[in-house]
């Protein structure tokens, strides 16, 4: 198929910084069918603060702090290009592109959203500059909105009154497939890790509490940074766990550091599409977390793949259990359902079903 005739996308991010939207758009734009889509990543942030390859796509950096600021220069490149389809994700980014929509009539608006919205209005320390703490409904211009989890999807319908028709759950794909660990280390201390921003909404504290009470030898390393880091160590220290702990602020090893460790824990409050979960079952790792809104339930198989739970009780309970997990039945489990083929496939069929309906 010649460039003229193949579909013509346009994937819009705000940076490549280290994050699960920057990561599941970098990845799905480098590889989509090249014989039927012509795609660009356009990115409105700088270069520098790249951390994927993005190697095999063409990028172009508007060297801008804001989407806010970048606006003029993304409408520019729009005149240029001549989309026949953009993807934007994160949600300002998705209003933002709403509110341009009526100035190309011809170019379909496809919004990815990162999280279950509506319960980001919960973030007490970050609700008064949330966008999701202000904004009632930015996406009814959108043509098409893709949700990570079935919760999402609720979340758009329910709160902030997007049609069904517009919505489609496409889970965060298996974007590289790294070595199974061999074997179940099991061993004393039992070694746990989290990895994710040091936020609030990502429930280090409540993890560091159930720790606290552990009747075992342990060792916890947490791999991230963020704005609550002071907050959670001066926690772990007034719990007496604080030696028991390694932190990594960051690393591109997440999948080594994981295999090395007996469980993931999770203890979010909301996720969107957990990718750091994911990952810790692709390399054999399981996993603990609670029972929260977003994509964990549809990744977590009770007694295959780790545990859900509801209470720091239970959660507490089965981390003084021993446990007996097969690496290689973690690992199946995720890949049947999240490899790239699928995945990509959803995203292909989706485009090309917004270009046949235009």
């Amino acid at each position: 198929m010649s460039t003229s005739t193949k579909i013509r996308i346009l994937f819009l991010l705000p940076s490549l910084s280290a994050g699960g939207a920057e990561r599941v758009m970098s990845f799905v734009s480098q590889n989509i069918n090249k014989h039927k889509f012509h795609p660009v990543l356009l990115i409105a942030g700088f270069k520098k603060d790249t951390v994927y390859d993005v190697s095999n796509i063409e990028v172009v950096y508007l060297n801008k702090s804001r989407i806010l600021t970048a606006l003029p220069a993304i409408i520019f490149f729009f005149r240029k290009f001549k989309p026949q389809i953009v993807i934007s994700s994160i949600a300002h980014v998705n209003t933002a592109m709403g509110k341009l929509s009526p100035l190309f009539p011809k170019t379909k608006f496809v919004g990815r959203e990162a999280t279950v919205l509506s319960q980001r209005k919960n973030e007490t320390k970050s609700r008064k500059r949330s966008i999701a703490y202000v904004i009632s409904n930015g996406f009814e211009k959108l043509d098409a909105i893709v949700c990570q989890s079935k919760d999402m999807a609720e979340d758009m319908v329910t709160n902030y009154g997007v049609s069904r028709k517009k919505i489609k759950v496409i889970n965060n794909p298996i974007s590289n497939l790294p070595p199974a660990k061999t074997k179940s280390l099991n061993g004393i201390p039992k070694r746990f890790i989290t990895v994710g921003r040091l936020t609030e909404i990502k429930g280090h504290i409540r993890l560091l509490r159930i720790l606290s009470k552990l009747k075992r030898p342990f060792s916890y390393t947490i791999i991230g940074n963020g704005n609550l880091k002071e907050a959670i160590f001066k926690k772990a220290d007034e719990l007496g766990i604080k030696e028991n702990i390694t932190h990594i602020p960051y690393t591109n090893k997440v999948n080594k550091y994981i295999s090395e460790n007996d469980l993931f824990l999770q203890g979010s409050f909301v996720e969107g599409f957990p990718n750091a979960l994911l990952e810790s079952c692709v390399v054999g790792t399981p996993v603990v977390a609670f029972n929260a809104p977003g994509g964990t339930k549809e990744i977590v198989e009770t007694e295959i793949n780790g545990f859900i739970v509801n209470t720091e009780e239970e959660y507490l309970n089965i981390l003084n259990t021993e446990l007996k997990f097969d690496s290689n039945s973690v690992r199946t489990s995720v890949l049947k359902k999240f490899n790239q083929e699928i995945i990509l496939k959803q995203y292909e069929d989706l485009f090309q079903n917004i270009i046949t309906a235009s």
